[in-house]
C-alpha cells in the first residue's frame, strides 16, 4: 500500500481510467457480437444498423486509446465482409 500521497492519489485515478477503459472495451465486444449475431440470424437489415452502431464504438474506443487503429479497421472489415457474403 503506498505511504505517499501523490502515490495514493496515483492509485485512485489508476483504478478510475482501468473501470473506463474495461467498460469501453466491453461495449465495443458486445457490439460486434450483435452484429455477428444478426448475421447469423440471416437478418441483414438488423446486421446494418447494429454494424453501424459497431462502427462508431470501435471509432470511439480508438480515439480514447482503447484499442489499436489497426484493430478496429481489421474487425469493421471483417464485419462488413460477413454481411456482404451472408445471402451467397
Amino acid at each position: 500500500m503506498p505511504q505517499i500521497d501523490s502515490q495514493k492519489k496515483r492509485v485512485k485515478t489508476n483504478n478510475k481510467a482501468h473501470k473506463l477503459i474495461v467498460s469501453r472495451k466491453s461495449a465495443t465486444k458486445t457490439a460486434i457480437k450483435k452484429v455477428l449475431a444478426a448475421v447469423e440470424a440471416n437478418d441483414k437489415e438488423a446486421a446494418v444498423a447494429a454494424y453501424n452502431v459497431c462502427s462508431s464504438k470501435l471509432d470511439q474506443a480508438v480515439a480514447k486509446g482503447v484499442f489499436h487503429k489497426n484493430y478496429a479497421s481489421r474487425q469493421k472489415s471483417r464485419l462488413q465482409t460477413a454481411i456482404n457474403n451472408m445471402n451467397k
